[in-house]
């Protein structure tokens, strides 16, 4: 309810949530007691699935470093709650030219079994596909990798660039994928190197 409303229910109390409203999960990489899978309907609502890999040993020493003394960390503030609406605004605003998101919900529609614009691949490995909720955020997401280029409207390759974060927790695998070892992430790589690359 909170990520889809932005409202908060118990008993017959709703709260609405203060913008802007964030939402980052955790998810372990091996399966561990007590975690439990998120179904595809709570999956689409996360714009971005990114995978974080390992520290560098640069890295790790100075996470160690600065958790493991004496001294108080200070974390300072960059941003306020304003900014962040002002910028996820300003993204808003910008243009998108037609064939850009002509191109955004293509790629979406590629990745549906049983669409017309499917690949026999496609049709053979995935079970269920990104819905349009994938497009918006292939467009919000275009807009924004735009905007920290200093360009004023996304490009395909705008658009390429996040494919891989927006649509990989959108495509459920077939069996016949997990049999010969295809992921999400290896279906939206064949994707963005096949047909309606610019």
């Amino acid at each position: 309810h909170a990520m889809q409303e932005n409202t908060i229910t118990s008993g017959n109390k709703t709260w609405k949530l203060d913008r802007p409203f964030i939402v980052m999960a955790t998810q372990n990489p091996i399966e561990q007691e007590g975690t439990y899978p998120l179904p595809e309907a709570q999956l689409d609502r996360f714009m971005f699935y990114i995978n974080i890999d390992y520290p560098s040993f640069e890295e790790e020493c100075k996470i160690v470093e600065n958790t493991t003394g004496g001294a108080i960390q200070q974390i300072k503030a960059h941003l306020d709650a304003e900014r962040i609406i002002a910028l996820q605004e300003a993204i808003r605003l910008l243009p998108v030219s037609e064939h850009v998101l002509k191109y955004a919900v293509e790629l979406t529609r590629r990745t549906r079994p049983n669409s017309s614009d499917a690949d026999p691949e496609i049709k053979r490995w995935v079970s269920w596909g990104a819905g349009p909720r994938a497009s918006q955020y292939l467009i919000l997401g275009a807009k924004a990798v735009a905007a920290l280029a200093g360009r004023l409207s996304p490009s395909e390759e705008d658009v390429r660039q996040v494919a891989p974060i927006v649509l990989k927790h959108r495509i459920l695998v077939s069996f016949a994928a997990e049999a010969e070892g295809i992921n999400s992430s290896e279906i939206v790589s064949r994707l963005l190197k096949g047909r309606g690359q610019a």
